[in-house]
């Protein structure tokens, strides 16, 4: 079987809303620091263009959580691969995602890091897939909601496939 990848949203489009997201979270967070955690893999290439418009001061750290492996669906299972390096008590944590589908990760995720004491936590996604959801997360900065399609590019990947893309596309099974 083989793929090919439709552009759904271009490289103008994306950087366009990532700069104005970044002038959102900034305005929000005026006068204080942001703790950034990205979630790896995908997360790393949106959290780098993010924090570069970011005004305000920030600090990063990583989590990588899994819940699909090879495969286009979430089979449901969710497990830590690798945890913070640092602690997050009383910081202004934003946790920033490439994508959330069933909402199992990140409501998994989310509630794992509140147990951490943070002073606020928040969630902000490239892309959102609401009508995908099978548990409810709250998503503080989203954006694009995009249709129920098997995205790539700009982090995403299909099998380690397509991460480099600087657009967002929709993998075609031939």
């Amino acid at each position: 079987m083989s793929e090919t990848v439709r552009v759904l949203l271009s490289e103008e489009e994306v950087d366009k809303k990532i700069a104005e997201v970044a002038k959102q979270i900034s305005a929000d967070y005026e006068g204080e620091q942001v703790h950034l955690i990205c979630v790896l893999r995908g997360g790393v290439f949106f959290t780098c263009e993010l924090a570069k418009r970011l005004t305000i001061p920030v600090s990063l750290d990583f989590m990588s959580v899994s819940s699909y492996g090879m495969d286009t669906k979430s089979c449901g299972v969710v497990k830590i691969i690798k945890d913070l390096d640092d602690g997050i008590e009383g910081k202004n944590v934003l946790v920033v995602e490439d994508i959330i589908d069933s909402g199992r990760t990140l409501s998994y995720l989310l509630e794992n890091l509140k147990n951490r004491n943070p002073k606020s936590l928040k969630l902000c996604t490239l892309l959102d897939k609401p009508e995908r959801r099978v548990v409810e997360v709250d998503v503080d900065y989203t954006c694009f909601n995009i249709p129920d399609e098997f995205v790539v590019g700009y982090g995403l990947d299909y099998a380690q496939k397509y991460r480099n893309l600087p657009y967002i596309g929709v993998v075609e099974l031939d």
